[in-house]
């Protein structure tokens, strides 16, 4: 889901300040450079992740946890983050998040173990929880009605191309310079970024409607995290060699009563971080459950595709990083009018078929074709289109699923599904991927073997390492085909829409 959507609230937007037309080109100007780093931090990593685990000399288990760590406290507080700007002031709290942002960039960039990564990894996601959600809702509060869309448009537009440049150059500083430059890079960014909102930026201290809010859901927060967190901890450690299931299965046991202690906490918490009501409507848990198995196959195949382009092909993080271009760019342009045709026809035809040619393009990648052009950047664009006929009907679904009075609540539920699906995907998918990985080269692999660093050309243990490795990936990779499949048909049969209400 678009990350714009947890920035809504129940309250509505204040008037607009009586800014000038060069004061609010400076407040959309920081609001897409803050919102980009967010964004792009959290696919770039991916092509360095190679890299990184060489130089770290991380196991499978860190890498994911690398890409874990962000979506679990990005997604598990962005409500929070969202709340809070409506209480303290969203000026306030962009401005915080960019500087937690930085500091915690920079700690990943000094990291000195992939420990110490992933723990820099979890602040920078508190960072992102912050800020995104404030840079819509400035948007909105800066901007009068008359101008106020064209000025999303260029937010959303602009936040879809510096994602999608994001790999290519994250690639590009990987090669020039280090992966340590993925993170360096947001040091002056954040700067800049400070710096407009400080300068440019109206306080908005006591102006957004704070005293018709209750308390922040402090309690839901926290379980959330510790339940989601746990029981990725517990599918993670399950293909760890040596460990045992007792471990994996008290960490699964433990997350799922934390799980369990959240939802009772949001039925008779005051200001739910989850509102259990929303649920009562067929229409947004349905498109929930699409979201869940969605983005659990599209983020899988990004943190996957890499390994394999890299330590199986031998492309550079450079050539890594165009090959996944084409993924921000189809979906960053096409979305809009997949988005049309899903008002004319309904959001169902649009976001079943779309998660269909996911699941197309997914099984294309499972298949592991020697052809780069018809085993990778082929099933790759078939994806990318799959997503673009997705996005913005599930967007659509899941607004007219609830009345107005519950719109900001019902995005926001569905973003956090969206980084939450992710989080569940890499470590369900990335533990098959190594479990089978360790069976299949059984002798060959060594104690030093790990899953997506292959021995090169001409080793004696390569041959049966590559086998063991494409084992691994395409059962991951057609596991995560089924899931957008499942996600097809639960889209299918989605009820009609009950109000017509654009999101």
């Amino acid at each position: 889901m678009d990350d714009a959507a947890a920035s809504t609230t129940s309250h509505p937007p204040p008037p607009a300040p009586a800014l000038s037309a060069a004061a609010r080109a400076w407040v959309l100007a920081g609001t897409i450079l803050a919102s980009a780093m967010a964004f792009i931090d959290g696919t770039v990593v991916h092509v360095a992740l190679p890299a990184l685990q060489s130089d770290l000399e991380a196991g499978f288990t860190a890498l994911q946890w690398v890409v874990n760590g962000y979506a679990l406290t990005l997604g598990g507080l962005i409500l929070v983050g969202g709340a809070l700007g409506d209480r303290v002031g969203r000026r306030r709290i962009f401005v915080w998040g960019i500087a937690l942002f930085a500091l915690a960039s920079l700690a990943c960039a000094l990291a000195p173990n992939a420990a110490a990564l992933v723990a820099a990894r979890l602040v920078q996601g508190v960072g992102a929880a912050l800020l995104v959600p404030q840079s819509l809702a400035i948007i909105a509060a800066s901007f009068p009605k008359d101008v106020r869309g064209r000025a999303i448009g260029i937010w959303a537009g602009a936040s879809a191309i510096t994602t999608a440049l994001g790999p290519p150059l994250g690639g590009f500083l990987v090669d020039a310079l280090s992966w340590r430059a993925v993170f360096w890079i947001n040091l002056p960014l954040s700067a800049a970024a400070i710096w407009i909102a400080l300068a440019h930026m109206p306080d908005d201290r006591g102006a957004s409607g704070s005293e018709a809010a209750g308390p922040l859901d402090w309690p839901g927060a926290l379980l959330a995290i510790l339940g989601f967190g746990l029981v990725t901890l517990a599918l993670t450690l399950g293909s760890e060699t040596g460990i045992g299931l007792a471990l994996p299965i008290a960490l699964f046991v433990a997350g799922a009563g934390a799980l369990a202690s959240f939802v009772a906490v949001e039925a008779r918490a005051r200001s739910p971080l989850m509102p259990l009501s929303l649920f009562s409507s067929r229409a947004f848990t349905g498109a929930n459950v699409v979201t869940l198995f969605l983005y659990a196959a599209f983020v899988t195949a990004l943190f996957l595709v890499p390994f394999e382009l890299q330590s199986r092909r031998g492309l550079s993080a450079t050539q890594v990083g165009l090959t996944m271009l084409p993924i921000g760019l189809i979906i960053g342009t096409a979305s809009r009018f997949s988005g049309a045709w899903g008002d004319r026809v309904g959001p169902q035809l649009p976001l079943a078929l779309g998660s269909a040619v996911v699941a197309l393009g997914i099984a294309g990648l499972a298949a592991g074709l020697s052809s780069y052009w018809l085993g990778v950047l082929a099933p790759i664009v078939v994806m990318s289109c799959g997503m673009a006929l997705a996005v913005a009907p599930l967007t659509t679904s899941v607004m007219n699923a609830v009345d107005e009075a519950r719109a900001g609540a019902a995005s926001g539920v569905n973003n956090a599904a969206s980084r939450l699906a992710g989080l569940f995907g890499v470590a369900i998918a990335g533990s098959l991927a190594s479990a089978l990985f360790f069976a299949r080269a059984g002798d060959a692999a060594g104690t030093e073997a790990r899953f997506g660093t292959l021995p090169p050309p001409g080793d004696p243990a390569r041959a049966a390492l590559e086998a063991a490795f494409l084992s691994g990936f395409g059962a991951a990779l057609w596991l995560a085909a089924a899931w957008a499949a499942i996600a097809a048909l639960v889209a299918w049969r989605l009820p009609p829409p009950t109000r017509d209400a654009a999101p």
